[in-house]
């Protein structure tokens, strides 16, 4: 998200449309990157010692990123590209799951068309057709820095839209929202109650595998369970882990979730607030379909052995008073702030 927080400040003056469009999914992104790479992130730091792979975690990341793909971050194209689903043009999210019940994928696809038909009819009030796009020398520049700035390394890949017509817009304007909301709160909210019983996830193994013909085989044969407590973090690691994991996972009590605004005023525009307001009631549908599917005996992935409903997708743009505040492990906020 930084690339493109750093060029809408950079490049789009505060009453430019776009910039009000994308303003509140940049919501202290900024300051929660900066503490990170501060404490957490840093070479030598909290989660390099204690979640991820030590010395080699900047390097897997380096070599990650070197696939990525601005155009796959869409919803649609991830799932397609992951062999979750099949393009169909009858379908109204252009795709058909070849899974029914993932409710990742689900209760994302609603919430990915929500957003989409949200930043289609803002984006339409401002740009009636390709030409007015094409003339707007602030989103133009915008969107070069995205390109060649904050992607300098990738400027020349092919897969970048080109900004010519108000498709690219929508849907460029769609995955920047996207990503800073929805597919963070799915990834980052169900941290704790998953891993915050250890032995879910154990960050490290202490012991390497043990080789035929010894003592240590032959245990792991008798007592699997006895090696593998033997083998993973220990103690003060895991707690260290499970510490951060449950801060990590924790809703602020000012959270601004989607469909949400914190500030009234972001727009004199009468269409836009109209258009805005059919985004909330639409979320705010999405969360009582969420609570349905949930309900379906013939979903098992929904729940799970424990019992434990997915709502990490759950919009929660209906609660104005924080009552997801703390480990509930539901809510879609604007922003990537923790």
């Amino acid at each position: 998200m930084e690339p493109f927080i750093i060029a809408t400040n950079r490049q789009l003056s505060v009453t430019h449309p776009v910039h009000k469009l994308l303003h509140p999914h940049y919501r202290d992104t900024m300051n929660i990157n900066s503490r990170a790479r501060e404490l957490l992130v840093n070479a030598g730091g909290i989660i390099e010692t204690t979640i991820f792979q030590r010395k080699y975690a900047m390097e897997m990341s380096s070599v990650t990123y070197k696939n990525w793909n601005f155009a796959e971050q869409a919803l649609p194209d991830d799932l397609i590209k992951r062999g979750m689903a099949v393009r169909d043009p009858s379908n109204p999210n252009k795709v058909k799951l070849l899974l029914e019940d993932y409710p990742y994928a689900v209760d994302g696809l609603a919430i990915w068309h929500a957003i989409e038909q949200w930043v289609q009819e803002y984006v339409a009030i401002y740009y009636p057709n390709d030409g007015v796009l094409q003339g707007d020398v602030e989103l133009q520049a915008w969107w070069k820095e995205v390109r060649e700035v904050g992607h300098g390394d990738l400027k020349d890949a092919k897969w970048w839209p080109k900004m010519e017509n108000v498709a690219e817009l929508v849907k460029a304007c769609t995955t920047i929202i996207w990503t800073g909301s929805a597919l963070h709160a799915a990834v980052n909210f169900g941290q704790y109650p998953y891993a915050g019983y250890h032995p879910n996830k154990p960050s490290a193994s202490r012991r390497p595998m043990p080789e035929p013909n010894t003592e240590e085989y032959a245990l792991l044969g008798r007592d699997p369970e006895k090696v593998f407590i033997r083998t993973i973090t220990n103690q003060f690691q895991a707690l260290v882990g499970i510490s951060l994991l449950e801060i990590l996972s924790k809703h602020s009590s000012d959270e601004v979730y989607l469909g949400q605004r914190d500030t009234p005023e972001w727009t004199s525009d009468a269409k836009a607030l109209e258009a805005f307001k059919r985004f909330g009631a639409t979320l705010e549908g999405i969360e009582s379909q969420v609570v349905a599917l949930n309900g379906n005996p013939q979903l098992k992935n929904r729940n799970g052995p424990a019992k434990f409903p997915y709502m990490l997708l759950y919009p929660n743009t209906s609660d104005h008073k924080g009552d997801a505040t703390g480990l509930t492990a539901r809510g879609i906020p604007n922003s990537i702030s923790i």
